[in-house]
């Protein structure tokens, strides 16, 4: 065996990353052209083979620890293998739609991060279940069916991408290095496996989904299926549009519309926004070292806005404590491989009623082993730990992730080349987000130079506003953007039936 030489960097993202089950590995690349020599007869044969390999990988999940009795509806998880040799094994959750998934809509739905995980999506936003927080304990989380699932209106693929997010791994330290271009291959890669392996869904309507830093890769994605489908040997992929929710797309004009946000939310007074504008020039993300004023605005505006809660700038910060005794308490309950929640000398965990104590459940939840088992996550990988988001990957502004680099700063020339297709785009902003706020998408959006359809005027859920919409349009390319009126980062986690309404209008028509 050739001896494989790793340096001390790629060490250092092995300890951090370390990979998830072999299981089932894809060993074929399904769109490798045959040579002309190859009968038809082969090529069918082939495609047989490649089929029962991915097969191989697929279980059907009919129950999960913590929910009484079967699920309601059809959940499906896997890997898929991607890249070079298929060093990329992504996992996925798929679950066919509640309505009627032969005539509704395929979803492939992209969490955020880079780097969190598809499960955080699925219950925390747009999946057909999530926890019971008054029945539930971190020893023992409950769950419960989430009524305003998306999927009532279409069949998803929840995506554990790229490598190191979730329970997707990479079985070479080489192959957890990767950047925006490439987690944008790769998912299309996977998309078009994925849909060899269930060719029933492939004349279903397609729409990409996504929300936060997807925002950036996700646009690529599209523009990869385009070019795909130009190929007359290829896959042709029925895509009919594309969804972002929050999305990042221009980086530093969504960091720049923070402060002018934050003024209109009654954070920064009119005298120090005017004078901040004036010093900084609108830019307080690349600040000249020798530009003294706007780095005393800097300090001025990290004392109005430094301590609100920037997913959703009305609902309260948690304190750190919390987060390091949970820590210890995942680090116990790990360790004891607990189950049943029944072990005593836990560290005490104080759920403290703000946003980030629920995300508490999905870590103990998922790294149960029953939980694993029913996900049919290896056994001979039970050390992996399960995050919500890898710290190694996630996009922070003024910092390098460790195996992550971002290499796309904005996407907005992509949506300005789907102006010139047959597209549809629904684009939405909860309105008191503060990460990504609405300013800034509404901005780059303006930049596209679409002819307005509908102007800004309301849109309504049980005869109460529920946010506010405007129609761009250009031939045969709609964009509809929309606010979530009390929505946060990201808007289906804290106006889940509004969200839910909105996407079920808008796949019937574009206005809401």
């Amino acid at each position: 065996m050739a001896k494989v030489n790793i340096s001390y960097s790629e060490m250092q993202i092995i300890s951090t990353m370390k990979p998830l089950s072999q299981y089932h590995l894809q060993k074929w690349n399904l769109f490798k052209k045959p040579s002309s020599q190859i009968s038809q007869m082969l090529l069918l044969v082939f495609l047989l083979i490649v089929s029962l390999d991915v097969i191989e990988s697929q279980f059907r999940v009919k129950s999960l620890p913590g929910f009484d009795g079967d699920l309601p509806f059809t959940l499906e998880t896997g890997y898929i293998g991607v890249g070079d040799l298929d060093d990329v094994q992504l996992f996925y959750y798929f679950i066919e739609s509640e309505g009627n998934p032969k005539e509704d809509p395929l979803m492939l739905w992209l969490t955020g991060g880079p780097g969190c995980s598809a499960l955080s999506g699925l219950l925390f936003e747009i999946g057909p279940f999530t926890f019971d927080y008054a029945k539930s304990t971190l020893e023992n989380p409950i769950l419960e069916i989430n009524p305003y699932s998306w999927t009532k209106a279409a069949s998803i693929i929840f995506l554990d991408q790229p490598a190191g997010s979730g329970f997707s791994y990479a079985r070479s330290p080489h192959a957890y290095i990767t950047n925006d271009t490439m987690s944008a291959m790769h998912a299309y890669n996977f998309l078009k496996k994925w849909l060899v392996d269930h060719p029933k869904f492939l004349n279903n309507a397609l729409y990409l989904g996504g929300d936060s830093y997807m925002g950036i890769v996700l646009p690529m994605i599209v523009q990869e299926i385009y070019n795909g489908n130009k190929d007359k040997e290829g896959m042709k992929i029925n895509l009919k549009g594309y969804i972002l929710g929050n999305p990042i797309t221009d980086t530093s004009g969504d960091y720049n519309a923070k402060i002018p946000f934050a003024h209109r939310m009654a954070l920064l007074s009119d005298a120090i926004y005017k004078s901040a504008n004036e010093n900084c020039h609108g830019d307080y993300l690349n600040v000249a070292p020798n530009n003294g004023p706007c780095i005393h605005e800097l300090i001025v505006l990290d004392k109005c806005i430094g301590q609100i809660y920037k997913p959703h700038i009305l609902e309260p910060q948690c304190e750190t404590t919390n987060a390091l005794k949970y820590d210890l308490f995942r680090r116990v309950l790990r360790a004891l491989d607990n189950t049943s929640g029944n072990i005593l000398g836990l560290p005490e965990v104080q759920i403290q009623g703000c946003r980030d104590d629920n995300y508490l459940y999905s870590c103990a939840w998922a790294n149960r082993r029953d939980v694993r088992e029913a996900f049919h996550i290896s056994e001979e990988f039970s050390d992996i730990e399960w995050v919500r988001c890898n710290e190694t990957l996630l996009f922070n502004y003024g910092e390098e992730a460790i195996s992550y680099t971002h290499n796309v700063l904005s996407t907005v020339d992509y949506h300005r080349r789907f102006a010139d297709k047959t597209c549809r785009a629904l684009i939405y902003s909860g309105d008191h987000d503060m990460i990504v706020p609405y300013l800034g998408t509404l901005k780059w959006i303006q930049s596209l130079n679409l002819s307005v359809l509908n102007d800004w005027r309301p849109w309504f859920v049980d005869k109460q506003v529920a946010g506010y919409m405007i129609k761009y349009s250009k031939d045969d390319y709609n964009l509809t953007f929309a606010t979530v009126k009390g929505g946060g980062h990201t808007a289906p986690e804290y106006k889940p039936k509004e969200c839910l309404t909105m996407l079920m209008r808008w796949f019937v028509n574009d206005t809401l």
